[in-house]
């Protein structure tokens, strides 16, 4: 078995700004594991909230290419051999596993778990942070999409959505990255009930989990956690201060622990959401074949930038549409 990385750079369509910053690009790391003729991907998007960058993930499966075992043991064997605070090398070397496992068996994901793609739920587009002028633009080139999700955690939250809003009937959605106080997110929430939003995404910062409980009990909307939650051991913590999560591989460690996070989410009687960093077709792919099993998805990261080297994943209407190759059924573009 042999384990190979290499940089690649995206670049993005529109400057994307969130509530911590904005980026033009984004570095990412395809790993590959060769073993018997076969080639599985995965892709690392490191997180820099927590510390992560490519060169940092190369190490990590520098390392973790030295404790994986036999490959057909791929459910939790990049878990096994992971790097602490390094879960997007993780997730990268678990995707190039379950990959490689599906091209051992010439079958796709979805069919390996038995699920069934015609059951795909349409992906949310995200609009990030701008000017209420350039958001409205950007909402145009989003036409075909039955739901938006907009990026807010600014002075100017009341103008962007009420712009939105004015020229669109599609389904919102909102994620303010941790960008609001207590008092903040209780007035957002009723004023964004009022203009018809479906759910809010992590209004408070994460670590402030008493206040998020807090403002759940007020909240007209449901409240959807991302930053607050990593792995299954979290939920029990966060599950009376949110409705549901947003699950992502580069944060959970890849597909085998994104199958307990669901299942564990279930037990807490919490929705999930599918989400994603900005990434190639090899992740956004993988996260896809999942998609069956969830509430929602937001899997739009290949969408965002011009020059994806692979082609895996489309959306149809709206609508996730699998590949039907073996494993994740990602091709070079």
């Amino acid at each position: 078995m042999k384990v190979a990385t290499r940089l690649f750079e995206l670049h993005l369509k529109h400057a994307f700004r969130l509530s911590r910053g904005v980026s033009e690009s984004r570095r990412n790391l395809l790993v590959e594991i060769a073993d018997g003729g076969f080639v599985g991907r995965g892709e690392a998007a490191p997180i820099a909230r927590y510390g992560q960058d490519v060169e940092s993930s190369a190490r990590a499966v520098a390392v973790m290419a030295e404790r994986l075992g036999d490959p057909r043991f791929y459910h939790d064997a990049a878990q096994r051999a992971a790097v602490p605070g390094e879960s997007a090398a993780e997730a990268a070397v678990d995707l190039a596993l379950h990959d490689l496992l599906g091209q051992r068996l010439g079958v796709p994901l979805y069919e390996l778990w038995g699920l069934d793609p015609g059951t795909t739920p349409p992906t949310s587009f995200t609009i990030g942070l701008d000017t209420p002028e350039r958001v409205v633009e950007k909402v145009a080139e989003a036409g075909d999409f039955e739901i938006l999700k907009i990026k807010l955690g600014s002075p100017r939250d009341r103008e962007i959505l009420e712009a939105v809003r004015a020229v669109t009937t599609q389904t919102l959605r909102v994620d303010a990255n941790e960008g609001w106080s207590f008092d903040e997110a209780l007035a957002n929430l009723e004023w964004l009930a009022a203009l018809g939003v479906e759910m809010v995404e992590q209004p408070l910062p994460a670590a402030e989990l008493e206040a998020s409980r807090e403002l759940r009990k007020h909240s007209p909307l449901p409240i959807w956690a991302d930053e607050s939650v990593h792995r299954p051991a979290d939920l029990p913590r966060i599950a009376e201060a949110f409705d549901g999560i947003n699950l992502k591989l580069m944060k959970c460690g890849g597909l085998g622990p994104a199958r307990e996070l669901i299942a564990t989410a279930r037990a807490h009687g919490l929705g999930v959401m599918l989400g994603c960093m900005i990434e190639s077709s090899i992740g956004i792919t993988a996260a896809a074949h999942l998609s069956p099993l969830v509430d929602a998805a937001d899997l739009d990261g290949n969408l965002l930038v011009t020059d994806d080297p692979f082609v895996g994943v489309r959306v149809v209407g709206g609508r996730l549409k699998l590949p039907d190759g073996p494993g994740l059924g990602v091709e070079a573009a």
